[in-house]
């Protein structure tokens, strides 16, 4: 059997060194005056609201499209500039809102 040594870690300071609890950032405690600080302020949250909304428009206006009878089929209806053109550049948009306010300072 080979001789089995222990390593040993030497460190040049004998000083110990504390760590520290890690904190997310929503939960960070301003110390002056004790109060937790967000991660987003209000103008953050303005512009998501902003963003929903510009998605929410772009997603009803490609609803629709009901043909006014069942044996007539209209392209005009369903592949509208409407439903094909304007409601993707809203959500897109929409999108682009949305993360521009979640990662505006």
């Amino acid at each position: 059997m080979a001789n089995k040594k222990k390593k040993v870690v030497v460190t040049a300071s004998k000083e110990k060194k504390t760590v520290k609890a890690t904190v997310s950032k929503s939960q960070r405690i301003d110390q002056s005056s004790n109060q937790r600080v967000l991660v987003f302020n209000k103008s953050n949250y303005l512009l998501m609201l902003a963003g929903l909304a510009l998605i929410f428009l772009g997603l009803l206006l490609m609803t629709g499209g009901k043909m006014p009878s069942p044996d007539v089929w209209d392209d005009n209806i369903i592949y509208s500039t409407r439903r094909t053109l304007i409601a993707p550049i809203l959500i897109l948009a929409g999108l682009a809102v949305e993360f521009f306010a979640i990662f505006r300072k």
